[in-house]
């Protein structure tokens, strides 16, 4: 029997890579698979026997200091065999020297193996879902063109603490609907919202503000863009805003998230995020 092969992921994986998402009952499509792997195209890893694909982890680097792992699946048969320990190494290994600190966002029953890579716990997201049921009526603001990104992405980095400008402007280019924004007294980005196509249930986040109060006009505005589908939305609990405005819109909380970071010593995500934005890229 040919041992396990661990080799780039690329495109052509991508079915079987949907088969383990399906499997693990996470919500990405197919076009998330792409964008991580146009975002690191040298940094997206796949597991294989006999020439099957098992497992795949994948990594995003951010401005030179910080990266994620995100997307380690492995198929329920070949579980508990080292699959995705052998992945995490090969990730940490790609990144050694590039960035650092790294960091991941884990189930409770994924923590032991982090930890054993020389993870710790930094903080904790919960996920909500429910029906895209806004409390306010529909906003008549005006959203921004393509010249308000500059602002947007000034905003992020900001609020996340390292350049994802890139991994931004192709979400808003793939999303269904353009970003909602709210403006400060200055005329610059204050707080946005972006959603995106889920396969199980659409997604909220990032969602970011500077003015806690933003929160309930940004959430109700992404709201109505998904026209009453099932939403997704995961909150960071470093934020200052209750999960009242969700449960008060129809989420229920479905689960917690281990934020976790290895390397130099690093934030915790800052309260200006209310949701991140996914636990494959921060």
């Amino acid at each position: 029997m040919r041992p396990l092969e661990i080799r780039l992921l690329f495109e052509s994986d991508i079915p079987s890579a949907m088969r383990l998402k399906e499997a693990a009952g996470w919500n990405q499509t197919e076009a998330d698979w792409q964008r991580l792997l146009s975002l690191e195209p040298e940094g997206c890893f796949a597991a294989l026997k006999q020439g099957r694909l098992v497992g795949t982890t994948t990594t995003t680097t951010y401005s030179g200091d910080l990266a994620w792992i995100g997307m380690v699946l492995v198929e329920p048969e070949s579980r508990r065999q080292g699959i995705a320990s052998q992945l995490m190494k090969t990730a940490l290994g790609y990144l050694n020297g590039k960035v650092e600190y790294v960091k991941l966002d884990a189930t409770p029953d994924g923590k032991l193996v982090y930890e054993k890579l020389g993870f710790r716990v930094e903080s904790s997201i919960e996920r909500w879902s429910g029906p895209a049921r806004p409390k306010s009526e529909r906003s008549s603001v005006q959203e921004s063109g393509v010249g308000l990104h500059l602002s947007l992405y000034e905003l992020d980095l900001l609020a996340f603490g390292a350049n994802r400008s890139e991994l931004i402007r192709t979400l808003i280019e793939k999303s269904p609907a353009p970003p909602v924004i709210n403006y400060g007294a200055d005329g610059s980005v204050s707080g946005y919202a972006l959603v995106r196509r889920g396969t199980k249930a659409d997604y909220i986040g990032p969602v970011v503000s500077t003015d806690s109060g933003q929160i309930e006009s940004l959430l109700d505005r992404a709201l109505h863009r998904l026209n009453g589908a099932r939403a997704i939305i995961d909150w960071n609990k470093e934020c200052t805003v209750s999960t009242a405005v969700l449960s008060d819109r129809g989420f229920v909380k479905e689960r917690d998230l281990l934020r976790m970071a290895t390397g130099l010593v690093s934030k915790k995500t800052s309260p200006f995020v209310f949701a991140i934005a996914g636990p494959e890229i921060g």
